[in-house]
Parts: C-alpha cells; structure tokens; sequence
C-alpha cells in the first residue's frame, strides 16, 4: 500500500514560482502513475497533471499548460509539480494521488479520465498553495 506525503505549499505573489513534492512510502514509484489535483474554495477538487509511471508521459489541463511541469524521480520514490507563472485563481490545496498501472502481468497506460478522482487508489492529505499579493 502506497503512503502519500505532499510538501512545499505556501504563499506566493502572482507570478512567482513553486515546486509541490509527493513522496511515496510503503511502495516504490515503479509503474504508478501520479496524478496532482487541486481545490479551491467552495470548488471542486480537480484533476491537473498526471504523470505515467511506465514512460513518463505528462498531462496536463489547459488552465496550468505551459506554466505547470510534472515529473518523477523514483530513485527518490518522488513526483514533483513545478508551478511558474502562478496566479491568484491557482490558489487551493493541492493534492497527489497515486494508482498502480499493473493488472496482473500487464501495465495499463493511464486512463483517458487521468483527470477523474475515481481513477486513484491512495492520496496524500495536500499541502496549500496561496498566490496573493
């Protein structure tokens, strides 16, 4: 069973930058894919970025493309979420969430609904983020 552990949240002013860490425990990172998902206020979580545990594919919704990057070290059992160009709305509690592609000998990509909280088996308790000035 995999433990999530979120840090790095705090407060930023607009346009500044920081970079989330998931760390795993309990398992390795091998063949897991990563999501990262994000709620605001009154909102919704949603699903923002995902990470593929068997190539390293990145996903990522239109609202952080091009500002937010993904990626994994699983000599260090950790994802990461870099965030530039950070924006008042990106404001939340930020969470990861992890779910093991291997079904039996077989690895699944990552799901065309990456983006969905029902395709993740484990999370971590989030880390918050505040952009303000």
């Amino acid at each position: 069973q995999v433990q999530l552990k979120e840090a790095g949240g705090g407060l930023v002013q607009p346009g500044g930058s920081l970079r989330l860490s998931c760390v795993a425990s309990g398992s390795t990172l091998d063949y897991v894919h990563i999501g990262w998902f994000r709620q605001a206020p009154g909102k919704e979580r949603e699903g923002i970025s995902c990470i593929s545990g068997n190539d390293g594919t990145a996903y990522y919704v239109d609202s952080v493309k091009g500002r937010f990057t993904i990626s994994r070290d699983n000599a260090k059992n950790t994802v990461y979420l870099q965030m530039t160009s950070l924006k008042p709305e990106d404001t939340a509690v930020y969470y990861c969430a992890a779910v093991d592609s291997r079904v039996g000998r077989y690895q699944v990509r990552v799901s065309p609904r990456w983006y969905e909280e029902d395709e993740y088996d484990y999370w971590g308790q989030g880390t918050q983020v505040t952009v303000s000035s």
